[in-house]
């Protein structure tokens, strides 16, 4: 926990950042009705990102990226010692009125838990997936001290030494990337998410615990593991019978289908090719063609 005698912001709100021109004042507007004081780590922007968070009163540092939880705990640690509390965001994570309200309660205080749960609301194509967005529960709002981002190359949850609550509302994951972008960022965490299955991956309490009973978050971790037992095939082609079927996709017309589809037969059977291609690779690197 933070000392209190060098605490100088109650909360403060974490952004990370790059290229987020098009999106970003809508975040921060929404951000700052929870506190004024927003803290962004962006990673040399050249859309003029910046200048506008200047603008809108942010302070702003430049770090290089070298991979999401090493800039998120970094972040951490350089706010640690003057807030309270830490809400992180990414740039096109936008607030809801619901959370606002339950946040700025939370902070008003006496806060019931130390570490909260926000829900997160996908959009693809341009349209808001009520039903087959994925990882619907985040935690995001703690008290410095308490959380921290884990150790993995993909997939990575904010994790907390302390029993968390739920917030009401959603914060609307407004990616305001083409399709053609999506499947481009898409790839390369494909390669983050192979490289990770295949290698020994983070240990002990650098991550997010797999627990059929756990909370929301820790259940889906348990569910990932059982997926990953199913044959290759068999497992991307079920899990998009159950994104679009069991978690009523459909509902979300074709934005839904689409979805339903790259996320289950391009980007997991993705991963499942390339954890196939590394298996299957002579052991000195050599080709096996003729």
């Amino acid at each position: 926990m933070s000392d209190s005698s060098t605490v100088t912001h109650h909360c403060t709100i974490v952004i990370l950042t790059f290229n987020s021109s098009g999106i970003i004042r809508e975040t921060v507007t929404a951000a700052l009705q929870v506190s004024p004081h927003v803290y962004v780590v962006d990673s040399g922007s050249t859309d003029g990102t910046p200048a506008l968070l200047e603008e809108l009163g942010c302070t702003v540092v430049q770090r290089p990226f070298s991979n999401y939880s090493d800039q998120r705990n970094w972040a951490i640690a350089q706010v640690t010692p003057h807030c309270a509390w830490q809400l992180h965001l990414d740039a096109d994570e936008v607030l809801d009125a619901e959370s606002i309200r339950e946040m700025r309660a939370i902070l008003a205080g006496p806060a019931k838990f130390d570490a909260w749960l926000l829900r997160r609301r996908d959009y693809f194509m341009g349209h808001m997936l009520r039903h087959s967005g994925v990882n619907p529960w985040h935690l995001r709002l703690f008290k410095s001290g308490v959380g921290r981002c884990e150790s993995r190359l993909y997939d990575q949850h904010f994790i907390a030494d302390a029993p968390s609550g739920r917030i009401n509302g959603f914060m609307h994951d407004k990616n305001a990337a083409s399709l053609t972008s999506w499947i481009t960022s898409h790839n390369r965490w494909s390669d983050a998410e192979a490289k990770e299955k295949l290698g020994p991956g983070a240990q002990g309490g650098d991550v997010l615990r797999a627990r059929l009973l756990g909370d929301a978050r820790e259940r889906t971790r348990f569910i990932k593991q059982v997926y990953y037992k199913l044959p290759i095939g068999l497992r991307a082609f079920s899990y998009f019978i159950y994104r679009y079927v069991f978690r009523l996709g459909f509902l979300d017309g074709k934005p839904g289908f689409y979805f339903a589809f790259f996320q289950a037969l391009w980007f997991r059977m993705l991963v499942d090719a390339k954890m196939y291609e590394h298996r299957s690779r002579p052991a000195d690197g050599a080709s096996t063609a003729p």
